[in-house]
C-alpha cells in the first residue's frame, strides 16, 4: 500500500509531460539527456535478458515482484459486471429450473448443489422446489481480515459436503485473488458457524469413514523438492490436510514432496521438462476423495485410506498414500483437463473429461473407464439442444439404480442420465443477469444426490 499522508496545492510539484522532460526551456532538444536514457535503457534489458538466462542475482527478486504484480492484477480487475467473471456465462438457454423429469426412470430424493451468485447452498426437491437453503457470508466468518481482498460478489461456496443432522461443510473459493482457495467451515442446519478452518482450501472435500475430513489447500512458494529444480519458481504448491470432525488439523502433505519421494520418474521428468507454467500452477489439484475398504478391495493399485487426486495441469489422476508420505499410482488417459475421478465398486473408474471430446454437444463427456486396461466402457456427451461444455469444474455422481447425476458447471446445469444415455431429469440454475443486452447464467457446482430417507433433518 502506497503513502497515505496528507498533501497541499503548496507542497505537490509542477507537473511535467514527456514532452517537457526532452526539451530546454528554449524549445530545443536536450541530446546529451536523450542519448543517457536510451542508453539506460539498452543496459537494462542487456542485463535483464542476461540475469534471466543464468538465473543470478537479483533476478528471483525480480521474478517474484513480476509474479507478484501478476498475482495484483489479476486481484484488482475492475469489472463493470460480476458477470464478466469465470463465476458466470452467455445463457445459452432462458429455461429455468427443472425442464426435464421422467418419474418412472430417475432416482427418486434431493438434489444438493452451490451456485457461483452466492454464498449458498441449495437442497431442492425433484420438481427443482427449494426445501432448505444454507447461507454464511465469509466476512462474518474472516473476522480477522485474512482474506479481505476478495470481493463478495465474486465469492462463492466451491463444494460442500451434507451431514444426515443437516450440518454442512463449506468450502469458500473466490475469483481474482491468487491463491483463489480461502478455508473451510461447518455450519449447522440454520447456518450458524460451528467452527472454521482458514487455510486457503479450495475445490474439493471428503469425508472418510471414521469422520475424518480430507481437503486441499495451496500456497506461493519458492521452496520445491531437490527433485524439481529445473522449475522456474515461484509455484503454486498444494498439499492434502487432514482434519478431525470438529475441525483440527491432524495431517498435511505437500503434494510434490509426495511426487518427488515417490518411483514415478517420468511424471518428475515431465515437470521437469516443461519448467514454465500458467501462473506458476504446476499441478492444479482439483480433487481429493478418500478410499474406503470395500471400494480399495477392487483395485489392484489401492489400499484403504489412500487418496485419489486429480491434475488437471497434468491430464492426470494419481492416488497418494498419506502413511508412506509417497504417490503410489498415477494414470493419464484420454481426458483433458478432467475432475472429479471415481472409483466404483465394480473396479471401474468415472470421471468429468472438461475437454476431451470433439463430436457434437460440446467438448465435454463423462467417462467410466477401466484403469488396469484403459478400456472406455461407457460415455455420455450430450446432445445439440443439450450441450455440455465447462472449461471448469465439472462432476459427476453415479447413483444407486445406475443413472449418473452429472453437474455441468459452464452450462449452469444438472442433469440425470440412464445407462443407455437417455435424460431422464434436468435442472437449470435459475438465476440470470442481464448485461450489455445479453442475458448471463452462474456456473452451478457440486450436484449431490440424496434419498429422503438419508436426510432425516427435513422431517425431524
Amino acid at each position: 500500500m502506497g503513502y497515505r499522508g496528507h498533501f497541499t496545492d503548496e507542497t505537490l510539484p509542477e507537473p511535467m509531460t514527456t514532452r517537457q522532460s526532452f526539451y530546454h526551456a528554449r524549445g530545443k532538444i536536450d541530446l546529451p539527456l536523450l542519448i543517457s536514457i536510451a542508453g539506460a535503457g539498452a543496459i537494462a534489458i542487456l542485463l535483464g535478458v542476461y540475469l534471466g538466462m543464468h538465473r543470478h542475482f537479483p533476478y528471483q527478486w525480480v521474478k517474484d515482484s513480476e509474479t507478484a504484480l501478476q498475482a495484483l492484477t489479476d486481484s484488482s480487475l475492475h469489472l463493470s459486471s460480476r458477470v464478466l467473471t469465470d463465476l458466470w456465462g452467455p445463457a445459452w438457454t432462458e429455461q429455468r429450473g427443472v425442464t426435464v423429469h421422467d418419474p418412472d426412470k430417475v432416482y427418486q430424493g434431493y438434489t444438493l448443489y452451490t451456485s457461483g451468485h452466492a454464498q449458498k447452498a441449495f437442497l431442492i426437491d425433484m420438481d427443482g422446489n427449494t426445501v432448505h437453503e444454507w447461507s454464511l457470508p465469509f466476512s462474518k466468518v474472516d473476522l480477522e481480515g485474512i482474506h479481505s481482498d476478495a470481493k463478495p460478489e465474486n465469492t462463492y461456496f466451491r463444494d460442500v459436503y451434507l451431514y444426515p443432522n443437516g450440518d454442512l461443510l463449506a468450502i469458500y473459493v473466490a475469483y481474482g485473488i491468487t491463491p483463489w482457495g480461502m478455508g473451510m467451515v461447518k455450519i449447522d442446519r440454520d447456518s450458524n458457524l460451528i467452527w472454521k478452518f482458514l487455510e486457503p482450501c479450495h475445490h474439493d472435500i471428503s469425508v472418510g469413514e471414521d469422520g475424518r475430513i480430507y481437503a486441499l489447500t495451496h500456497r506461493i512458494t519458492n521452496q520445491l523438492p531437490k527433485a524439481f529444480d529445473q522449475v522456474v519458481t515461484p509455484v503454486i504448491n498444494d498439499a492434502v490436510v487432514v482434519l478431525s470432525a470438529d475441525g483440527k488439523k491432524l495431517d498435511e502433505l505437500p503434494i510434490l514432496q509426495a511426487l518427488a519421494d515417490s518411483d514415478l520418474q517420468g511424471f518428475i521428468e515431465e515437470i521437469n521438462e516443461k519448467r514454465r507454467f500458467a501462473k506458476g500452477d504446476i499441478l492444479h489439484t482439483n480433487t481429493i476423495e478418500v478410499l474406503p475398504q470395500a471400494i480399495a478391495d477392487r483395485f489392484p493399485f489401492a489400499r484403504a485410506g489412500q487418496v485419489v487426486v486429480s491434475f488437471r495441469g497434468r491430464h492426470v489422476i494419481a492416488t497418494l498414500d498419506l502413511e508412506t508420505r509417497k504417490m503410489s499410482w498415477a494414470r493419464r488417459g484420454p481426458w483433458v483437463r478432467q475432475h472429479d475421478p471415481d472409483f466404483l465398486p465394480d473396479g471401474h473408474m468415472l470421471l468429468f473429461d472438461n475437454q476431451g471430446w470433439l463430436g457434437e454437444g460440446g467438448r465435454s463427456r463423462v467417462l467410466e473407464f477401466d484403469p488396469v486396461t484403459d478400456e472406455i466402457v461407457w460415455q455420455y456427451t450430450g446432445d445439440r439442444e443439450h450441450p455440455m461444455y465447462s472449461e471448469g469444474r465439472g462432476r459427476q455422481e453415479r447413483l444407486p439404480n445406475g443413472n449418473t447425476l452429472i453437474t455441468d458447471s459452464g452450462q449452469g446445469h444438472l442433469v440425470e442420465v440412464s445407462p443407455a444415455g437417455e435424460m431422464v431429469w434436468e435442472f437449470v440454475n435459475p438465476i440470470r443477469e442481464t448485461y450489455d443486452g445479453k442475458s448471463y447464467i452462474p456456473i452451478v457446482s457440486g450436484g449431490y444426490r440424496f434419498a429422503a430417507e438419508d436426510l432425516p433433518f427435513l422431517n425431524p
